[in-house]
């Protein structure tokens, strides 16, 4: 294939994993750009939110783990569907996995090929996937709103509405005004969209911020450890959301093919955004899906690798 290299599949580059900590027992495990994971430490154990992609990767977060407690991990939450979030789930022994409903429908309608997808965008991140015994299936779920108790510490997980994906979630820890927002939110990391709910995503943002969190764990990027540095990121995100969307309706309302609003979404989103990480990766999926929603189809089309390489070949070749 000519043109740009497929999806990040030149990533070959080990990154500096940090640990770092945003209250009493709250920490954020970060890898410049990623998958990141939060970590919360109550009086009688542990829940983990989002499980890295293998778990090998999350053998190392467990590790990292028990040099700041020894109480066990108790609960693995995961914020939403995606492999780089769920497949790490089998290395965190006789821990309750954690996720909405909508989530776990989400793994059997199209888990199966996100995990091929990802493996396949990601060489690097999975480069350890004979690790991966299978899909991850959470044992606990919930319409949209739980709490769970580690002793006298609530963790609330909400799901805010849709936006990354149908089934997003976020972990509140009321008592330190600390979220862990999922790739709900990025720092400095282009929002995967391939999967996203457009119309939706805004509005959830703006509840994301109604909380007035102090600090806050995104799905990637550096932990967000003041409230300045949350809003911050929340306006980041929502910029990139809506420049991205409104470039593809645009060129939609006006019947432009989908490579040519790939080509127009360049000259909005370029001037912004060209110089963060994974923006050349996660473009041509943003696109495409904008591209159908802005056409009215408001249910995601599953991603295959096939489907992958095909549409990398016509946005990227």
């Amino acid at each position: 294939m000519t043109g740009k290299p497929f999806a990040s599949s030149e990533d070959v580059t080990e990154k500096k994993f940090a640990f770092d900590q945003l209250g009493s027992g709250l920490y954020a495990y970060s890898a410049e750009g990623d998958p990141s994971s939060g970590i919360v430490v109550g009086d009688d154990g542990v829940m983990v939110v989002d499980a890295q992609p293998t778990p090998a990767m999350a053998h190392e977060l467990i590790a990292r783990v028990a040099k700041v407690t020894d109480k066990p991990i108790k609960y693995v939450l995961l914020s939403h569907y995606h492999a780089s979030r769920t497949l790490g789930a089998s290395a965190f022994k006789d821990a309750t996995i954690l996720a909405s409903d909508t989530t776990r429908g989400l793994i059997a309608e199209r888990g199966k090929q996100d995990m091929e997808c990802e493996i396949g965008r990601f060489p690097r991140l999975f480069d350890t996937s004979d690790s991966i015994p299978g899909l991850t299936w959470p044992t606990l779920t919930f319409p949209d709103e739980t709490s769970v108790w580690l002793g006298r510490r609530e963790v609330r997980i909400i799901h805010i509405g849709r936006g990354h994906t149908a089934g997003d979630v976020i972990a509140v820890v009321p008592d330190a005004g600390v979220v862990f927002a999922g790739d709900l939110i990025e720092n400095q990391t282009a929002s995967y969209c391939g999967d996203a709910h457009f119309n939706d995503w805004p509005a959830t943002l703006d509840h994301l911020a109604e909380l007035q969190a102090n600090a806050m764990v995104p799905g990637r990027g550096a932990p967000l450890a003041t409230p300045q540095a949350v809003a911050e990121a929340i306006g980041f995100t929502t910029d990139f959301i809506a420049t991205l969307y409104g470039s593809v309706q645009e060129s939609v309302a006006k019947g432009r093919s989908l490579k040519d609003a790939f080509d127009f979404v360049r000259l909005a989103m370029d001037p912004k955004f060209k110089t963060i990480a994974l923006y050349e990766h996660r473009l041509p999926f943003n696109v495409t899906r904008a591209y159908d929603e802005a056409r009215g189809i408001e249910w995601p089309a599953i991603w295959t690798p096939e489907r992958d390489r095909e549409m990398w070949a016509a946005l990227q070749g």
